[in-house]
């Protein structure tokens, strides 16, 4: 009897798919385990299996289209048998959002902003005196001469254009006039190289419009609903890296090749402070709150289509050594969109840190269901007072996201704090095994 297969939903946010491929066609026999097809979700693309023998009678989202979760993907049965019933039953039960092509790939487009005939036939490319010049595929561009200026005295001008050809120091009477009986518009100045040519400038006006990624809609929607949802409040607190400089120098002589980030520290640093203040590692679940006990980091990496987080799990518990690696070897996945649900699922606290591009302090939104995220600024050079004198220094300012439902201003305080001491004195973290 034949079976229906549907769009799967293969990661916790995913409420529709693109299928990116098809691996069977038609007519085809499929085995159980064999991947049918490639479904795009919001965080990866993911080899779908089937989960049962039989023909492949019928496909219902072809390449390239978007389909709702628990859409008819597909009907597997045995070969020649009559499935017309099957589809009709089916499409009365089919989930609202409809099936949609994807957006074509992105396009350019102009629009000219409209000109009077006789500025159009005045706006031809002039090549400069002596050179005439053609591109491959086109006529040659033509070369012409200038209509000389008026020389009776009078300049044929319009009032705006003598008044920008003052501010702009123009000698008006070496602009050539593209208006009726060549007279001078403001375009005509606006367009004047200070050659002895004017080359008139095409106005058009262009924009580009891509279709919206499965992975941008689920950002939006996600942090929409964050930022919306969640009584958000922010503190700011900057520490003196003075110390962790040295320290991390230190390491690196020692370990080769790896060596070891500020944002590995950053990490290390985190998930002790955390493991001193749980009510920091905590979710916010509407009747109650969940305090953690173990400290699941998300690390917030970029990739071309927008933002993705996954996880370094237990991270109290490694090496300075053992997370660099790990947050490597999962930008690397992410950015190859290898990423694998039990890559980016179970985070309780997340961190983003801009700092390697130079920005010295932000705020970031919640990631759900953590109830805090911490936004790591850059290291700045500065002066600094010690002592009572005024020494040169390294500072770093953290901004501490917290949901106002979960974490109070103070627990928060607390929780940076014992962070800014461990980042300070980074001797705290580096007992036995923590290389």
């Amino acid at each position: 009897m034949a079976e229906i297969v549907r769009m799967p939903k293969l990661s916790d946010t995913m409420t529709e798919g693109v299928v990116a491929a098809w691996h069977k066609k038609v007519g085809d026999k499929v085995k159980s385990g064999e991947v049918l097809a490639e479904i795009e979700t919001d965080k990866a693309t993911m080899e779908f299996e089937s989960f049962t023998d039989g023909v492949l009678l019928h496909i219902g989202v072809e390449k390239g289209e978007t389909a709702a979760v628990d859409s008819v993907l597909a009907v597997l049965g045995k070969e020649g048998e009559d499935i017309t019933a099957l589809l009709a039953s089916a499409a009365t039960a089919a989930p609202k959002a409809e099936i949609s092509k994807e957006a074509p790939a992105p396009r350019e487009q102009v629009q000219e902003a409209a000109k009077p005939k006789e500025q159009v036939q005045a706006q031809e490319a002039i090549a400069p005196a002596g050179h005439s010049e053609r591109s491959e595929g086109t006529a040659p561009v033509a070369k012409a001469t200038p209509a000389p200026a008026p020389t009776n005295g009078r300049v044929k001008a319009s009032p705006l254009a003598k008044n920008l050809a003052e501010e702009k120091g123009i000698d008006i009477g070496r602009v050539h006039g593209t208006g009726p009986d060549g007279r001078i518009t403001k375009q005509d100045i606006e367009n004047f190289t200070g050659g002895g040519a004017q080359y008139s400038v095409p106005q058009v006006e262009k924009f580009e419009e891509v279709a919206v990624s499965q992975m941008r809609k689920t950002i939006a929607k996600r942090l929409s609903e964050s930022l919306f949802t969640a009584p958000h409040f922010y503190l700011t607190i900057e520490m003196d890296m003075t110390r962790a400089m040295s320290v991390r120098e230190a390491i690196n002589k020692r370990i080769e090749p790896e060596k070891v980030s500020y944002n590995d520290l950053v990490i290390k640093a985190v998930a002790h402070a955390l493991k001193q203040h749980p009510k920091v590692n905590s979710s916010w679940l509407g009747d109650r709150i969940r305090f953690n006990e173990h400290v699941h980091i998300g690390v917030a990496v970029a990739v071309e289509e927008g933002l993705l987080v996954p996880v370094v799990r237990f991270a109290n518990g490694k090496s300075l050594r053992t997370i660099g690696t790990e947050v490597r070897d999962l930008a690397k996945k992410a950015k190859e969109k290898k990423l694998q649900p039990a890559d980016w699922e179970g985070n309780t606290f997340t961190i983003s840190n801009l700092g390697m591009f130079g920005i010295e302090e932000f705020t970031a939104i919640i990631n759900p269901p953590d109830a805090c995220i911490m936004a790591i600024g850059g290291i700045m050079e500065k002066p600094l007072v010690k002592n009572g004198a005024v020494v040169p220094g390294h500072t770093m300012k953290v901004t501490l996201s917290c949901d106002h439902r979960a974490v109070d201003g103070a627990t928060g305080a607390a929780f940076l704090n014992t962070f800014k001491q461990f980042m300070e004195e980074p001797a705290l973290l580096l007992g036995e095994g923590a290389i």
